[in-house]
């Protein structure tokens, strides 16, 4: 018989057996596409404004990952090397969040889906693995990425650690500033790092003579790793948000949740900071948040434009703050760039989902909150979820209403704690659009830039 402490990581005992944990994982991502009432805008071609062909897309991405992009099957398979990597964190806890319920003295049921657990401390990963895999299976030597905060990055840096890829990343300057251990990170695992603007690029190069202080956004970095990626042959672009690829690897943590939703016998009346399916019995209203300092949702318009400041990305429709805007450097850097993936503004628009921005003082206080009775510090991110939850939960004490409200608590802020640091001390500032003429005169000028798409 084997010893406990020599079982597999991907392992556990149940009575006298050994019980994987790859069979509680996932065999398929969920494609929402297939279940809504109409199909999204098709991105355009920059210079034709042409619908994009896949052939369009090969310079940057790998051909599986073109394939999932344009697909139309409700459920794609995951593959077995991948679900193995999985498997050193998945499945990932669903908690019910009693202490915090106690603090609100809410009648509310309140869920969390952790997904800190995982090496890179975020949920990312489960988009990293597959997009490296499929990269390396393709014969790919190097990926390039951007980053914000730093979380995809260093989730792009583990994954092609193991699968033998080189890494290059763009990491937005003013959280390669402000969060120096996750450039360590992402060296720990192998990649290369770079400030973003740099001058290694002709679009950083331009950026930086126009503001040689620019603190950058997620826009300028995206526009210098495609630059890097299209100049050789051996090198493909990896991202971490807004295309339809990455939004299909993230719903294992939606169909993990389901099942054990169902296994707890509750149905969310509420989801925030996630999206749900089309499909099945329950019909809970889905909520976004997002800042007030960069509020593509709620302020932004639905239009074409380019996914990076340059203008070398394809065209999408997507709520919009302009190519041009920079946000301000708050402390949630993986949520500051210009707009929203475009399924989700597609989806928004459809009216299957609502949106509201929280100013950052309000996230701080409410991950202080979970902190103190959770015992998890969240990362910048998520506290914009926990602060929605903690409306909710108040509303329901006000009603009385027994609601079950979901979250998704996308990582820990192990990393941000200067960010909490500035809040403890008193000297964090809420940056907000409506707050702000400068913000909004910014909004004003960058949606002037945007192309005139013909109809």
């Amino acid at each position: 018989m084997a010893r406990r402490g020599l079982l597999p990581s991907h392992c556990s005992w149940a009575g006298n057996k050994i019980h994987s944990r790859t069979d509680e994982i996932p065999r398929q991502w969920y494609n929402i596409v297939p279940d809504l009432p109409a199909r999204p805008p098709p991105p355009l071609h920059p210079k034709t404004f042409k619908p994009l062909v896949p052939e369009d897309l090969s310079p940057l991405l790998a051909r599986e990952l073109i394939m999932q992009e344009v697909s139309d099957e409700r459920f794609i398979d995951i593959p077995d090397e991948v679900i193995d990597i999985y498997s050193l964190w998945r499945p990932t806890p669903l908690i019910r969040a009693r202490r915090l319920e106690k603090l609100l003295d809410t009648p509310a049921r309140i869920y969390y889906k952790y997904e800190g657990n995982s090496p890179a401390g975020s949920h990312k990963p489960n988009s990293a693995v597959p997009q490296a895999w499929y990269n390396a299976q393709e014969g790919i030597r190097r990926v390039v990425t951007e980053t914000g905060a730093g979380q995809w990055g260093c989730s792009l840096a583990f994954a092609s650690s193991l699968f033998g890829l080189d890494c290059e990343v763009w990491q937005v300057r003013a959280s390669y500033d402000q969060k120096p251990y996750r450039k360590l990170m992402m060296e720990t695992w192998g990649a290369k790092v770079h400030h973003s603007p740099s001058i290694l690029t002709e679009a950083g190069r331009k950026i930086l003579s126009q503001d040689p202080s620019s603190p950058g956004s997620l826009g300028i970095a995206i526009s210098e790793a495609v630059e890097v990626a299209t100049a050789r042959s051996d090198t493909k672009y990896c991202l971490g948000s807004v295309l339809n690829h990455v939004l299909l690897h993230q719903t294992v943590i939606g169909e993990e949740c389901l099942k054990q939703l169902e296994e707890m016998g509750e149905t969310p009346d509420v989801i925030i900071g996630c999206t749900g399916k089309m499909e099945g019995k329950i019909n809970p209203v889905i909520r976004a948040v997002e800042p007030t300092a960069c509020p593509s949702l709620t302020r932004g318009i639905y239009a074409y434009d380019f996914g990076d400041t340059a203008g070398m990305t394809p065209l999408m429709k997507m709520h919009t703050l302009g190519h041009d805007f920079i946000p301000d450097p708050i402390h949630a850097g993986g949520l500051r760039y210009h707009g929203m993936a475009p399924l989700l503004s597609h989806i928004y628009e459809l009216g299957f989902m609502e949106a509201l921005a929280i100013p950052q003082t309000e996230c701080f206080e409410a991950a202080l909150s979970f902190a103190r009775t959770q015992g998890v510090i969240p990362a910048p991110e998520p506290s914009h979820a926990i602060a929605a939850v903690i409306r909710e939960a108040k509303l329901c004490r006000e009603s009385g209403e027994s609601k079950v409200i979901l979250m998704a608590m996308c990582g820990h802020g192990h990393f941000d704690l200067t960010s909490y640091d500035k809040y403890l001390q008193g000297t964090l500032k809420d940056l907000t659009f409506d707050g702000s003429l400068e913000i909004q005169e910014k909004v004003r000028s960058s949606l002037s830039s945007i192309p005139q798409v013909p109809r």
